[in-house]
Order: structure tokens, then sequence, then C-alpha cells
């Protein structure tokens, strides 16, 4: 399937590594230029030489953290000048602090906020003039399976990540019919951090191998996680003209693991 992204100019907050990171590897290899921001310089060098070496488009990728409303003012205007436009977004954003409500400090709850929601506001209303002014304008956000099923002991995950979706749901109403808005909703899949958790497991004694670890993050039916570049495919997807009368939606990428 031709998903017709070859030359469009894509921005990907938090994408040096994990969800983030595929979803972009998936736009290099489509064609587009892709712009990453990430906050440790070797994933970001890195970065830009993976997404260089996957496709023939223009890679840009800067260091900027996202809970700066400043650095994301200025990740998006250097994406635009680099690329001398912007016709997709994709948001992101690393976990916050896992733990129950009882242990967790109202300076964790803050910094989650700002992380998870005012992160996709800066970026999404810093973008929003470029991508009006595209002939195909979209949003994505990855968000996580917590905002319909909560998971135990992450009460800022379940909590905070909600209001990503009411969000997207506000702006694809918003913000048609130039841009479409939508979000995906993960599962477990193979990210580096799920792989250092199990690993730290592992040498606990909790796990006998890697293998018995990672296939107990799974309750899903199709009886495994997902790999972080399934879950790039449907990003890259509802960011391209084949999902074109698809706005305001909330898609789990999960293995059919959530039951609501």
């Amino acid at each position: 399937m031709d998903l017709e992204l070859a030359g469009d100019a894509v921005l990907c907050t938090a994408a040096t590594s994990g969800l983030g990171r595929a979803s972009a590897e998936r736009f290099a290899r489509e064609g587009s230029d892709v712009a990453v921001c990430g906050t440790t310089p070797d994933h970001v060098a890195e970065t830009r030489e993976a997404l260089d070496a996957l496709g023939d488009g223009d890679v840009l990728a800067v260091e900027a953290d996202i809970t700066d409303p400043d650095e994301v003012e200025a990740f998006v205007e250097e994406t635009v000048e680099s690329f001398g436009g912007l016709d997709h977004v994709v948001t992101s954003a690393g976990g916050p602090a896992p733990g129950p409500f009882v242990e967790t400090t109202e300076r964790e709850w803050y910094t989650a906020y700002d992380m998870l929601v005012m992160s996709v506001v800066w970026t999404t209303r810093h973008a929003y003039p470029y991508l009006t002014a595209s002939d195909a304008g979209t949003i994505v956000n990855i968000t996580s399976r917590s905002v319909r099923e909560v998971i135990d002991d992450l009460v800022l995950s379940n909590s905070v990540r909600r209001a990503v979706v009411g969000l997207m749901k506000t702006q694809a109403r918003e913000f048609a019919p130039e841009v479409r808005v939508n979000a995906v909703l993960p599962g477990a899949h193979e990210t580096p951090r799920i792989e250092e958790l199990v690993e730290a497991a592992v040498e606990r004694g909790e796990y006998d191998s890697y293998e018995a670890g990672i296939a107990a993050w799974s309750d899903a039916p199709l009886e495994r996680v997902g790999q972080p570049e399934e879950l790039g495919d449907v990003v890259a997807y509802l960011s391209s003209a084949r999902s074109s009368y698809v706005t305001g939606t909330a898609l789990p990428v999960d293995g059919g693991s959530m039951r609501s």
C-alpha cells in the first residue's frame, strides 16, 4: 500500500527511542522529511544517522526538552525552516513515574502533566498554523491503553494521559476539515524501557530468562507483546491519505488486550 508520504514533512517529539522512534523510522522509510527531538545527545546523534540510512528524505535531529515550551517552539520553527513547511505531527513522551496514589508526590503530578499533556498543547499550538497550510495536515498522539483501562501502580499514566484524548477529540472538531487529529493507545511493546525492566527482573530472580519475562508482559489474545514498528505502521497509516476519513479516533494497538 502506497501511503503517499514521500516528500511530506513530519515532526516527531521525544522520538530518539521507543515508540516515537519507531514512528519516525516508518516515515523515513516512506521517504518523508523527518524531524525528531530528544534530550540525550548520544541518542539524538545515533537517531540522526539511523534515519538518514532508511530513506531518501531529509533528517533533522535536535536536542529539545518537551517540558520546556520555549524549546518546543524552537523545535517546531527549526523544522519548518529546514523543510519549508510541516504536514504531520506525532507527539510522544516518556512514561511518568510509576507508583500508587498514596506514594505519588504533588511535584510528580505537575511533572507528569507537563510531560504528557502540556507538551502536546505546546507542540500542536505552534504547529497548527503550518498544518493548516498543508494539503493534508495531521496530528497523531501516542498515549497508552491506560486511558481506557487503568493499570495497577500507574496512577499518573492512568489519570493524566486521559487529558490527551480529551484534547485530541476537541482538536479534531476545531481543526476540521483542514487538519485531522487522532490518537493511538499502545499496549505492551518491546521497547528499550520494557527490555530494561525485564532484564532487571531477571537479575532479581523473578524470571528464569528474558524470554519468560517478556512473555509475562503480555495478557493479549495474540499471546505476545507488540514490536515498536507495528505501532509505527499504524501511526503512519493514520497520517496518510489512506485514512482520510478518520479523525477524532483513539485507536488501541494492544493485541486485543483491552476488554472495554
